[in-house]
């Protein structure tokens, strides 16, 4: 299985997430703004705080970011690698086993849903 580079994007709340605005992404989102998280790249960044209900991270890359307290449970997240990354008190959604968790975490698999 070929798997692409994690990309980075131009998209105005993508780049607030590059540069630790999470605060600024979440009140775009709030106010109907989109953005394409799919297959991007995450890696070592601070997303403490992040709005995560209803996104779509298929495919992307989170390795050594932060991500202590995010609930992820009403993201997609098919795909997403976690290797080294701070996930205390983070909630995954319930169709990700802990051992793809644990997998992803320990050896940066990319996390598989189950059913």
């Amino acid at each position: 299985m070929k798997t692409d580079p994690p990309r980075f994007t131009k998209d105005p709340m993508y780049q607030m997430l590059r540069v630790d605005d999470v605060k600024g992404f979440n009140r775009r989102k709030e106010q109907g703004g989109t953005c394409d998280l799919t297959n991007v790249d995450l890696r070592g960044l601070d997303l403490r705080g992040l709005d995560a209900d209803g996104l779509d991270f298929t495919g992307s890359y989170m390795r050594d970011s932060d991500l202590r307290g995010i609930d992820f449970t009403n993201a997609v997240m098919d795909g997403v690698s976690i290797r080294n990354a701070r996930i205390s008190g983070t909630l995954f959604p319930r169709a990700i086993t802990a051992e793809e968790i644990r997998l992803s975490w320990e050896h940066g698999t990319r996390m598989r849903t189950t059913g």
